[in-house]
């Protein structure tokens, strides 16, 4: 088995999974540290990428989620 087919079959298992999620939650700090600075600062334009940027996290997780879940159910020990 190659690298990149192992590199692959880890993406999608739940150890994958669990680690996307933590680095798109990781990712949400510096949307949040953005949109903080970007009301300090009155910055309309910088607000709005940020507002797209958590949006877009959101909408990343959620599908994380949903791969998670089909992953759970695929294990025959989960039921």
């Amino acid at each position: 088995m190659s690298a990149l087919t192992k590199a692959k079959g880890f993406k999608k298992s739940k150890t994958g999974t669990y680690l996307s999620i933590g680095t798109t939650a990781f990712g949400a700090l510096g949307v949040i540290k953005q949109a903080k600075k970007a009301r300090y600062e009155h910055d309309t334009l910088r607000l709005i990428d940020a507002v797209v940027s958590a949006a877009a996290i959101a909408t990343g997780v959620a599908l994380l989620l949903r791969e998670l879940k089909r992953i759970g159910d695929d294990d025959v020990l989960l039921g």
